[in-house]
């Protein structure tokens, strides 16, 4: 599997302590297979970019903004939606634009919504490792519902 065991751990962490405004290390929470890494530096290399290595990290502060206070998500649904993301039979999505990591097998949330997951990797920030920057559940007709006065804090 991609993501190491104790990821879960390390993904809450970094999201819980965003969530109470802290600053949050850079973690290492998988390894791209080996045909997917093959893929993300077939791209780079196109592009006349550097090479990355199949370890991810991951920080979290766009997701967290994004998927959490924005959207309404909970840190577990994050995490499930990063965890089938980068599952081993997940595909590389790589254009001029971005480079993505999106599970082919649609996944049923708490919501009702079949989802197939996409992980957006940032590729240069943390070089040579790949950054999980973004998670997106694509098919989330049904959206969850914002806590009211949770969205009053500026974002980080």
């Amino acid at each position: 599997m991609p993501l190491y065991s104790n990821a879960r751990g390390l993904i809450r962490k970094n999201l819980e302590m965003l969530e109470a405004g802290e600053r949050v290390p850079r973690v290492a929470v998988g390894k791209l297979t080996n045909s997917q890494i093959e893929a993300v530096n077939a791209q780079q290399a196109s592009q006349g970019l550097p090479l990355s290595i199949n370890e991810v990290v991951f920080v979290g502060r766009h997701i967290h903004k994004r998927r959490i206070l924005e959207d309404g998500y909970m840190i577990e649904d994050v995490i499930e939606q990063i965890e089938s993301a980068m599952d081993e039979a997940s595909e590389v999505i790589a254009n001029d634009y971005m480079t993505a990591i999106r599970n082919p097998v649609a996944r049923a949330d708490r919501l009702g919504n079949l989802v197939n997951d996409e992980a957006i990797l940032e590729c240069s920030r943390y070089r040579p490792n790949p950054d999980i920057f973004s998670v997106i559940p694509k098919g989330d007709r049904i959206k969850p519902q914002k806590a009211k006065g949770r969205f009053k804090r500026p974002f980080a």
